[in-house]
């Protein structure tokens, strides 16, 4: 998991660093090594993390962070089509009055171009390729190849002569783990069997089958089923009361209490989603169900034997498309699941 680079003098003084990424979840959990580099550069500089409102639990309890910037999107937004910038405003003077010496965006999109220049800070760095014009937002820019986006975001840190390391370490909240101990789930693997593009998921009564697989083996107590509020009606085969041993958390968690979830697991099943990041980040047993997606660009990390995949060099990946999705998706079998899941347990 961890891999430390030689540690030299930090590239410039920072007093204060600004860490853009505000959003998805997952990419925010595979954004940790970025963190853990800057701390070991700057042992005594205040580094911040600017994230998406919701998503603060991900990296809130990790030891080298400072300070949680708060992004209230859903707000901005909403007050931007009612032509009210209140809100963004009132964000735009806070990031701005912080004073920090630098930022990274490693998000590289426009808004989070934007949010750097926001912030005023003397050294703004980040992609030169920035999608959408965000690099209009940077006083550095530096060119880097492509390849997995955690390799990616550290490339950019290397680039500005920050030396990096490949720590990919979560921390839950104390709170969070204790409320994940009050469960009463004993020996339990995790499925979360939704994704935010349907054609990144597995057929759901497959996640049942393996469930009632997965509780016969007596391997594991419980099942416990995990997603979104809205995602409730995409999980009906598991939640129906038709396999005893079912935890039903769907809708029912924090993003502290998933985490919380994910690092008392024995097992992670879960199709490309934050969960799997997740695992990656407690160092869980794991099976990662990829069909439309480049595992060598957003699989989990280092943990490439962890995925089952089946596509052929003909094949289209475009996680956008629900029917090419789909189809891949329904390339993995229930037998070859099953049998990772319990050489995993």
């Amino acid at each position: 998991m961890t891999g430390i680079s030689t540690f030299s003098a930090s590239p410039f003084p920072a007093g204060r660093i600004l860490l853009i990424r505000p959003s998805a979840l997952g990419d925010v959990c595979r954004t940790v090594p970025c963190l853990v580099s800057l701390r070991r550069a700057f042992p005594s500089a205040q580094i911040d993390w600017l994230v998406q409102d919701g998503f603060e639990a991900a990296v809130s309890s990790h030891p080298d962070l400072t300070g949680v910037v708060s992004f209230p999107k859903a707000a901005i937004n909403a007050g931007l089509r009612r032509l009210r910038p209140g809100a963004a405003m009132s964000f735009a003077r806070e990031i701005r009055r912080a004073g920090y010496d630098a930022v990274y965006d490693l998000q590289g999109l426009a808004r989070s171009g934007i949010m750097a220049a926001l912030t005023r800070a003397r050294r703004r760095v980040g992609f030169a390729d920035a999608r959408e014009f965000g690099w209009l937002g940077y006083t550095h820019r530096h060119q880097v190849p492509p390849g997995h986006s955690v390799d990616r975001m550290l490339g950019l840190l290397a680039a500005d002569g920050v030396p990096v390391t490949h720590d990919m370490r979560l921390f839950a909240a104390p709170a969070d783990q204790e409320w994940a101990r009050t469960q009463g789930l004993g020996r339990f693997a995790l499925l979360a069997p939704t994704s935010r593009w349907p054609g990144k998921q597995w057929p759901i009564e497959r996640f049942a089958a393996l469930a009632r697989e997965l509780l016969r083996s007596g391997r594991a107590d419980r099942v416990a089923v995990v997603g979104g509020r809205s995602e409730r009606s995409a999980c009906g085969p598991l939640l129906d009361g038709s396999i005893d041993g079912i935890a039903d958390l769907v809708g029912r968690t924090s993003v502290g209490q998933l985490m919380a979830l994910v690092e008392a697991s024995r097992l992670v099943v879960a199709n490309d989603s934050a969960a799997l990041h997740m695992a990656v980040g407690f160092s869980r047993p794991l099976v990662a169900l990829f069909g439309p997606t480049r595992v060598d660009r957003v699989g989990p990390y280092k943990r490439e034997a962890d995925v089952l995949q089946h596509v052929g060099e003909t094949d289209t990946l475009d996680h956008k498309n629900e029917a090419i999705g789909r189809a891949l998706m329904e390339r993995i079998l229930v037998d070859e699941v099953v049998e990772r899941a319990l050489a995993k347990l």
